[in-house]
């Protein structure tokens, strides 16, 4: 019952794994854990923001990183939009796009 994790297109890709080097192991270890395990592993790994609408948490000495994902049939589990984060509240125009994706990647 394994998960397969994809991005929503290159450009999210290179964002992701162009995260400072500290924050993109973290964000590979616990995408790893996602393809074995499932996207729910709960804090302090991932959490829901909303309406099918989730986020990996990876932390790095450099900061903290954020990437918005939904699931979709089928076990996949897609990256929407990937940044790191400059405050502690997760900014509304980086949810937003991310749920713009979501409706794009849920009707095809």
């Amino acid at each position: 019952m394994n998960w397969r994790v994809t991005f929503y297109n290159e450009k999210v890709e290179k964002k992701t794994l162009s995260f400072p080097k500290g924050i993109l192991a973290n964000f590979l270890h616990i995408v790893e854990m996602m393809e074995e395990y499932g996207p729910a592993l709960g804090m302090p790994y991932t959490a829901s923001i909303r309406d099918d609408l989730f986020e990996i948490r990876a932390k790095g000495k450099e900061g903290i990183g954020r990437s918005l994902f939904c699931t979709i049939k089928g076990q996949e589990i897609i990256i929407l939009h990937s940044f790191v984060k400059k405050s502690q509240k997760t900014p509304k125009k980086e949810i937003d796009l991310a749920r713009k994706r979501m409706k794009e990647v849920k009707q095809s």
